[in-house]
């Protein structure tokens, strides 16, 4: 029986970074999570075996692969934090819904611009899907009058504008699936925000 004002954490967001965490671990415990053809090995995109050998599966499993430790806890740390409000305004389902097909437009977008620029690299990170839930927290907030869960518009496009500047500064960091990642996150935060299927969100955080 719970109790009057017991907080009960959004398991989809808590499954999420706890999968990558696991991911992670078991990848670093095999070898060099840092080395780019054993992530290769392991599910990360390229271009060329994406288009020409079929493997399309690697649009998705590259969102839970991470290059070291510091990739990882960036992205946990924005996702934990994000995950928890916008699952909070969204329901468990919704926000399985917008995570995963957010990370698919990054990941297509960043796919769309290395044929463009024909310049292939092997890429992976949940940093698509986690601009996918910044975009779909400023959908949310718009939809809900400037304010949701304690964040303004103002201070989500300050932080997504931030995000980018520091993407596009910094060599290596794949500007385009950021970019897919949050503009898939806006359309589907409207989208599912005014798809009512759930009476109430029985999840809360402090």
């Amino acid at each position: 029986m719970e109790q009057e004002g017991q907080v009960k954490l959004p398991p989809v967001t808590v499954g999420l970074v706890g999968i990558n965490i696991v991911v992670w671990i078991v990848l670093e415990w095999m070898g060099d999570t840092q080395d780019s053809q054993f992530m290769l090995g392991h599910g990360a995109a390229y271009l060329p075996l994406i288009v020409e050998e079929g493997e399309w599966w690697r649009l998705l499993l590259c969102m839970f692969l991470h290059f070291g430790a510091d990739h990882l806890v960036n992205n946990m740390l924005m996702l934990g934090i994000m995950g928890m409000r916008l699952e909070c305004v969204l329901g468990s389902v919704r926000f399985g819904i917008l995570y995963l097909l957010s990370g698919l437009c990054g990941s297509m977008l960043s796919l769309y611009e290395e044929m463009h620029m024909a310049e292939y690299a092997v890429s992976a990170g949940a940093s698509g899907a986690v601009f996918g839930v910044v975009g779909g927290l400023l959908a949310c907030a718009v939809l809900n009058k400037g304010k949701i869960e304690g964040l303004t518009v103002r201070g989500l496009l300050f932080m997504a504008a931030l995000s980018l500047y520091y993407g596009f500064s910094t060599a290596g960091v794949d500007n385009a699936g950021h970019i897919g990642g949050l503009l898939g996150g806006i359309l589907l935060g409207i989208i599912l925000k005014m798809i009512d299927f759930r009476k109430r969100n029985p999840y809360t955080i402090e």
